[in-house]
């Protein structure tokens, strides 16, 4: 397939899906191998930049996805008038931390970490999209795991979990002075 005819096809196929796709689907619907669709879905990113338009495509981990520029959030908030957002408390990101540092994991092993109930938090989280559930636990209850989805990775502006950032030492044991401190303050109330 000529190369601004497969470019055509993958800009139909991201508009229409909505949603990420993955490298391989579209490779295999163009015909071509992963690093060819992939260097096409750059190109077209570049061009999408470089141009003055409203729609850019974004990389998530091996997949693309079709999306509004960021600068045009303005101008959607004015056509939608009541844009959907979320307030992510202070308990609701150590919950989310916790699960995008060591998932696939439980609420149990959210709460052993956290040191208090997260029903409420994961909830919440699986509510707004960055959380989902990602399989069973092999173990008695079969517990069920959570993950982060790639609504996560929109929403904090990472193509993958390895661009997550590494907490050294000093800061683990910051936290976990503070959260002593916190466990103490609740404990003496």
């Amino acid at each position: 397939m000529e190369r601004d005819k497969a470019k055509a096809v993958l800009e139909s196929i991201l508009f229409t899906m909505g949603e990420s796709v993955e490298v391989e689907r579209l490779a295999a619907v163009i015909e071509e191998d992963k690093k060819t669709t992939k260097e096409l879905l750059l190109e077209m990113k570049e061009d999408y930049d470089s141009r003055e338009c409203g729609i850019t495509l974004m990389e998530l981990e091996d997949s693309f996805q079709m999306c509004t520029k960021g600068d045009m959030y303005e101008y959607l908030i004015k056509i939608a008038k009541t844009p959907r957002k979320y307030v992510l408390t202070d308990t609701l990101l150590e919950t989310l931390s916790i699960i995008a540092y060591k998932q696939p994991i439980t609420r149990l092993e959210i709460e052993k970490i956290r040191g208090v109930s997260c029903d409420h938090a994961v909830n919440r989280l699986v509510e707004f999209g960055l959380i989902t559930e990602v399989g069973r636990m092999d173990a008695p209850g079969r517990p069920l795991l959570f993950g982060t989805t790639e609504e996560f990775l929109r929403s904090f502006g990472v193509k993958s979990l390895e661009e997550l950032p590494e907490l050294s030492q000093v800061q683990i044991e910051e936290f976990k002075e503070q959260a002593e401190a916190e466990i103490s303050l609740s404990v003496d109330v």
